[in-house]
């Protein structure tokens, strides 16, 4: 969820530092801090809050020096503050964390009985502790992390310095991202390429458990045992105007409106005038879709919502049987695997802690194979995945996701159509569907015209505390993310449900001071649906109705709004009335007032348990 970034340069390295901390402030924001070494002396400057607070603080008082680590935090151990922000100091080590270490209970209480006094709440700082106890006994940086991480329990990515050996920075990661950027003089440690991307477009991903040294003029990597080990440099596609906001006041708003090209761009050179086309989910991808007889699909958030939505697709056009299940729950649990089944992981990061340890947990319960539906190319889940379909999104800054989520739902219809086919799918129905699928990026296109009615529609909501949404068969899941995009970011109380509920508890909670949303597209559950809307109707609700443009329904909603969205076809529907309902999160959370694009408590990378 933290933040990383470290360089050792040449150049004054504090100035990198905080550019590339604003670029990883998605991943956290609740303090930040820097720390640099200028001939061997440390000097740090913390603070809570955003980065802008610490780099106030830091222009109040600039400090030189060539090798330096910074971090933006998300906290885990202790509240928000300066004494628990990163970077942490003890003896003559520094050190930037990401992650939790499970076992830093235990270690504390040795340190604290052997006389170490702590100064916050951190299982960070005892890191710091023992890297330092170990240096004294006389190992050098390199070595005393070595040995420091072998004792550690849980999921980390760390850089760290030392005052005696101001030259170098060493680096590890285990169960959170960390890679290297490769300059000329200069090298680079960061969370990931947005960090960096200012500074070097060569990179190089670091593999679990390696350990890395760097130099201005070297890079080292090391497996845990201390040998060395060799990693692939690759040029990162992403440039520095992918994130940049533009004309937009917000990321969140400039993503909302990158999806069309971003779910033309995930459909390009995948689906033609006669289908999916061969391979798109890799070279090993027929044998394994052949042999498929279900689907397990894990997966977190915004990412679950596309899974469920899946979940319709593939059994009512492929007739296979298919499970979602969180992440977080799917862990801790017994899970029976009927032969043939695929299991699918679905993340924006790839780097989502509960999802990479769902799938690495999957090795040992007998699925086919392992599928990853996923927007970061090389990341953890996609490196580790028998097959994967890259949803090319680009780099999507705003916490509230949005572009990741249509853009996973496109993968997900490709690999819904590819399914069907093998499953007997009527010919003339499969051209057809294929048909639709590639109208998607000009439905969304229309759907964005909605925004000048959704701003006027948002104006109902300042005041209000709880909302409902309502959906059914796929469009519950859209429902769902709709409630989700609401709460995060306007921090409205909003539920979802599936229509037919209502009656089964939810319509106590129904007034005037109530609005309830409804996704109504066309189809056989429409007239259910309208039953359902006279229920709201009846006790005084306030009804919003995101209509199909084809629908038979009303145009006013009584005591409510309805507006029209031309669908483009029932398949690709959910990820069309997705928009509107992103629109009206954001302009109600703009009317509020609220960070939008980093909404308390929230960060954008889950890569903690």
């Amino acid at each position: 969820m933290c933040g990383i970034v470290a360089a050792v340069a040449q150049r004054d390295v504090a100035p990198l530092l905080i550019v590339g901390l604003k670029a990883l402030e998605y991943r956290g924001y609740d303090s930040s801090g820097v720390a640099v070494l200028d001939r061997g002396a440390l000097r740090r400057v913390r603070a809570k809050g955003k980065v802008r607070e610490m780099e106030a603080l830091y222009l109040a008082d600039p400090f030189p020096g060539g090798t330096g680590i910074a971090h933006t935090r998300w906290a885990t151990h202790g509240v928000p503050s300066e004494a628990n922000a990163h970077p942490h100091v003890a003896g003559r080590v520094s050190i930037v964390h990401n992650g939790i270490i499970e076992n830093y209970a235990s270690l504390r209480a040795e340190l604290q009985a052997a006389g170490h006094v702590f100064t916050s709440e951190t299982d960070t700082e005892v890191m710091a502790a023992l890297i330092d106890r170990r240096i004294d006994q006389g190992l050098n940086l390199r070595e005393a992390v070595l040995a420091t991480v072998r004792e550690l329990e849980g999921a980390y990515a760390i850089a760290v310095l030392s005052s005696d050996e101001p030259d170098r920075v060493v680096g590890a990661r285990r169960g959170a991202p960390l890679l290297v950027g490769l300059g000329i003089g200069e090298n680079f440690l960061g969370s990931d390429a947005q960090a960096l991307i200012q500074v070097t477009n060569k990179m190089l991903h670091l593999d679990e458990d390696d350990v890395v040294e760097i130099t201005r003029d070297s890079v080292q990597v090391f497996a845990l045992d201390g040998t060395p080990v060799e990693r692939k440099v690759y040029e990162s596609e992403l440039s520095t105007d992918a994130v940049e906001r533009g004309e937009y006041r917000h990321y969140m708003q400039k993503e909302i409106f990158e999806q069309p090209r971003a779910v033309a761009d995930t459909l390009e050179a995948r689906v033609g005038a006669h289908g999916v086309l061969p391979n798109i989910f890799g070279i090993d991808s027929e044998a394994l879709l052949a042999a498929t007889r279900g689907v397990h699909i894990i997966a977190c958030g915004t990412s679950y919502h596309a899974g469920l939505v899946a979940k319709y697709w593939i059994e009512e056009f492929a007739r296979l049987p298919v499970a979602v299940e969180v992440a977080s729950e799917y862990r801790y649990r017994e899970t029976v695997v009927p032969p043939g089944t695929l299991f699918l992981a679905i993340s924006q990061s790839g780097e989502t802690a509960d999802t990479l340890a769902a799938m690495r947990e999957s090795r040992r319960r007998g699925y086919l194979g392992t599928l990853v539906i996923c927007n970061s190319p090389e990341s953890s889940l996609v490196r580790e995945a028998d097959l994967k379909l890259m949803t090319r999104a680009g780099p999507e800054i705003g916490v509230a996701s949005t572009k990741a989520f249509t853009t996973q739902l496109a993968g997900l219809a490709l690999l819904t159509l590819e399914l069907a086919r093998r499953n007997g799918l009527d010919p003339q129905r499969y051209a057809a569907l294929c048909e639709e699928l590639q109208r998607l990026p000009r439905a969304i296109e229309n759907a964005l015209k909605l925004e000048p009615a959704i701003i006027e529609l948002a104006g109902d909501f300042i005041h209000r505390q709880h909302a409902l949404f309502l959906g059914r068969g796929a469009h519950y899941p859209v429902a769902l993310e709709g409630s989700l995009k609401l709460k995060e970011i306007s921090y409205i109380h909003a539920e979802a449900y599936p229509a037919g509920e209502l009656k089964h508890g939810p319509l106590a909670l129904v007034d005037e001071n109530m609005p309830v949303v409804a996704v109504a597209p066309n189809g056989p559950l429409l007239d259910k649906l309208k039953s359902n809307l006279q229920e709201v109707r009846a006790r005084g609700g306030r009804l919003i109705v995101f209509a199909d443009g084809a629908a038979g329904m009303d145009d006013t909603a009584g005591n409510g709004v309805t507006l029209r969205v031309q669908s483009g076809g029932s398949f690709i529907a959910p990820a069309v009335f997705t928009v509107p309902l992103q629109l009206l999160a954001y302009h109600v959370a703009v009317l509020r007032g609220t960070d939008v694009d980093q909404p308390r408590n929230l960060a954008k990378s889950v890569t903690v348990e």
